[in-house]
C-alpha cells in the first residue's frame, strides 16, 4: 500500500520552544491513522503544519506525490487534503443542508446562492444530502446548525469535510466535549468512513482511537516516539511510560 502523506523530518518552533521536533511518518491510501500524545505534545501544532494553518520551519510534506510543504491552505484543500473546521464554518443560521451545500458549491469554485439554476440548486441539494447522509443527519437536513446538538454538530463538520471530496480527511478531537451517546454515534459515524476514506485523527478517548485506527502514532515532546498496530503500541513499555500508563493496560 502507498503512502498518500509523507511527512520528512518536520519541525516547527516558537521561540526556543520546539513543538515539533524531527517528525517523520507516512500515512497509507485509505487507513485510519490516530495521532496520539500528552497535552503540549504538538499534536494539534503538527496537523496546523499539514493542512497548511502553520507554516514549517524545516523539514517537507508530501500529500499525494506533490510537495505541499509551502503551499498555502486553501490550495492543500484544492488538492483534497481537508480539515473538517478549517474547510469552512458551521453556520449557526443556516441549515445543516445549506451548511453543506456551501461547501459543495466552494469545492466548485463559484459562490453560493439561493436563487438560481433550478438545476444547479437540485445537483446541490443531491450532493448535500447524500454527505448528510454518510453521517447520519439525514433527518436534521432542514434544522438549523445552531439549534443542533454538540454531537451532531461534530458530524456536520464532517459532513462538511465530506462534500470537498477529499483524498484525506484530519480531523482533531472529534469526540471533544461529546455526552456517551453523541460519542458513540460519531465513533459508529468514523467506521462507517474507514476505508472509504482515509484518514489522520487526533483523540484522547483512548476507547475510541483503539476501536477506530489501523495504526498508532504517538507523539511526546514533539517527537514521534512509537509508530504501529494499536495492540503493538499498546503494549510498548516506552509509549505506556510517556503516556498511556494504565490505561493500556
Amino acid at each position: 500500500m502507498s503512502a498518500i502523506l509523507e511527512l520528512k523530518h518536520l519541525r516547527k518552533n516558537y521561540g526556543a520552544l520546539a513543538v515539533t521536533d524531527d517528525v517523520s511518518l507516512a500515512v497509507d491510501a485509505g487507513e485510519l491513522h490516530a495521532i496520539i500524545g500528552p497535552n503540549g505534545a504538538g499534536k494539534t501544532t503538527l496537523i496546523h503544519q499539514i493542512s497548511g494553518l502553520a507554516p514549517s520551519d524545516s523539514g517537507q510534506i508530501l500529500f499525494d506525490g506533490r510537495d505541499v510543504t509551502r503551499a498555502p491552505m486553501h490550495e492543500r484543500v484544492r488538492a483534497g487534503l481537508a480539515r473538517s473546521f478549517q474547510i469552512t464554518s458551521i453556520l449557526p443560521g443556516f441549515t445543516a443542508r445549506e451548511n453543506v451545500a456551501v461547501a459543495v458549491q466552494a469545492r466548485s469554485g463559484s459562490s453560493f446562492r439561493f436563487f438560481g439554476d433550478p438545476a444547479r440548486e437540485r445537483d446541490l441539494d443531491a450532493q448535500a444530502m447524500e454527505a448528510l447522509a454518510i453521517v447520519g443527519l439525514t433527518g436534521r437536513a432542514d434544522v438549523t446548525a445552531g439549534q443542533l446538538s454538540h454531537g451532531e454538530k461534530r458530524q456536520l463538520e464532517l459532513a462538511i469535510g465530506l462534500a470537498t471530496r477529499p483524498k484525506l480527511l484530519l480531523l482533531d478531537e472529534p469526540l471533544a466535549g461529546t455526552g456517551k451517546e453523541e460519542s458513540e454515534r460519531v465513533v459508529e459515524t468514523l467506521l462507517g468512513l474507514k476505508g472509504r476514506y482515509t484518514i489522520v485523527l487526533i483523540e484522547h478517548d483512548m476507547d475510541a482511537v483503539f476501536a477506530l485506527a489501523d495504526r498508532v502514532s504517538v507523539l511526546v515532546y514533539g517527537r514521534v516516539v512509537a509508530t504501529g498496530a494499536p495492540d503493538a503500541v499498546r503494549s510498548d513499555p516506552a509509549v505506556r511510560e510517556a503516556y498511556l500508563g494504565e490505561e493500556a493496560a
